[in-house]
């Protein structure tokens, strides 16, 4: 237990035992198990694991053993038809009463608008209480690419903790990234083993042991949780048929070669499709959010170019061409080149301009479709 302080003081109005029902008795001594009536309202300033004290001689420590559970993998929620935010809001705070282990905030994004950023501590926890909101509130949502919270070293000695991409701060500024890393433990029938180790190498993942207990291996492997918060499981229980289980404990923090991989649609950065991502993937990554993106924006009258950045530097462009008008076709008779060239310059000019002024409508599909892409 750390030093003590008093958090809160409230008057206890009365104590008892459950025998099993509810009997009101005069005193309650340390160790004994039973009820306190108080007059919290405010469910957040209960934790798990406090040490309840006599506000006039407090004890120097706290009762050891409780540790808050953290928020481990965390993603926006947003809700498809803005007028539901409130619903959203008022689901969450419910939801956020009996499950102390999930925490969020408000976040707006210029592509989805108004919604949350939200921790979970890990992703079925994250379909559970999406699935939830879904159902019991009659939300529809969308979620970005669940992230995870990396510690950011600047150069001036500053930590910042990092969850959401589009806070980064300016690579010239950071000294170095480290990123959480899990210790797993993968269990499978041993005709599987080749490919399941195949799936770790391609996550980054370092081996640590293997062994085998009858006709199943037991593989030990540190991985980095960013590359398994997306679709580690779907992939493994896949290649596997369904026999392998995955178990996982987080194991700390290491420096790893990250980079934020912005996207730019009409040289428009656009927040919610920045990820980050390690710098060895990054390039095909955003290769192909650009040929998705192609597909799913519809054309307007100019052209958009969609570019996927690391820091200044483009690595990836797709083009979506532009309708083009017939500006020619009242021009009679031959050889009234002049005119036609005027003309085409007229054009030219008005579609500068609304290039420049132009905004792009980025349709839901888009989003939801490069949210897709990482789990091809």
């Amino acid at each position: 237990g750390s030093e003590m302080c008093i958090r809160d003081r409230y008057v206890i109005e009365k104590v008892g035992v459950f025998t099993p029902k509810a009997k009101d008795i005069d005193e309650l001594n340390t160790g004994e198990i039973g009820f306190i009536t108080t007059g919290i309202k405010v469910l957040s300033e209960t934790k798990v694991g406090d040490t309840i004290c006599d506000a006039s001689k407090p004890p120097v420590n706290a009762l050891p053993g409780f540790k808050p559970s953290k928020p481990v993998v965390f993603c926006g929620l947003f809700p498809v038809d803005s007028s539901e935010y409130q619903k959203l809001k008022d689901g969450l705070a419910k939801l956020k009463l009996n499950d102390a282990s999930f925490s969020y905030e408000p976040e707006s994004s210029s592509a989805l608008g108004l919604g949350f950023r939200c921790g979970f501590l890990g992703l079925l926890h994250l379909e559970i209480i999406t699935e939830r909101l879904e159902r019991e509130f009659d939300v529809n949502l969308i979620t970005t690419t669940p992230g995870v919270i990396y510690k950011v070293h600047k150069i001036k000695g500053e930590i910042i903790d990092l969850q959401n991409p589009s806070n980064m701060p300016n690579p010239s500024i950071i000294e170095k990234i480290e990123e959480p890393w899990i210790k797993s433990t993968i269990i499978t029938p041993d005709e599987y083993l080749g490919s399941i180790i195949k799936i770790c190498q391609d996550k980054r993942g370092i081996q640590t042991n293997l062994s085998y207990s009858g006709k199943r291996a037991v593989l030990s492997y540190d991985l980095p949780l960013n590359e398994v918060v997306f679709d580690f499981n779907d992939k493994l229980k896949s290649i596997s048929s369904g026999y392998a289980s995955f178990d996982y404990e987080i194991s700390g923090y290491r420096e790893g070669d990250l980079v934020k991989l912005g996207i730019l649609v009409n040289a428009e950065p656009v927040d919610a499709l920045a990820m980050i991502i390690h710098k060895d993937f990054a390039q095909t990554t955003g290769r192909q959010v650009c040929e998705k993106l192609k597909d799913l924006i519809p054309r307007h009258n100019f052209m958009i170019p969609v570019q996927a950045a690391i820091g200044g530097k483009i690595v990836a462009r797709e083009s979506i061409k532009g309708f083009k008008k017939d500006v020619l076709t009242k021009i009679h008779g031959g050889g009234a080149t002049d005119r036609k060239r005027k003309l085409l310059e007229k054009q030219k000019k008005g579609k500068a301009r609304s290039k420049q002024f132009g905004k792009v409508e980025i349709p839901q599909e888009a989003f939801i479709g490069v949210l897709k892409i990482s789990k091809e």
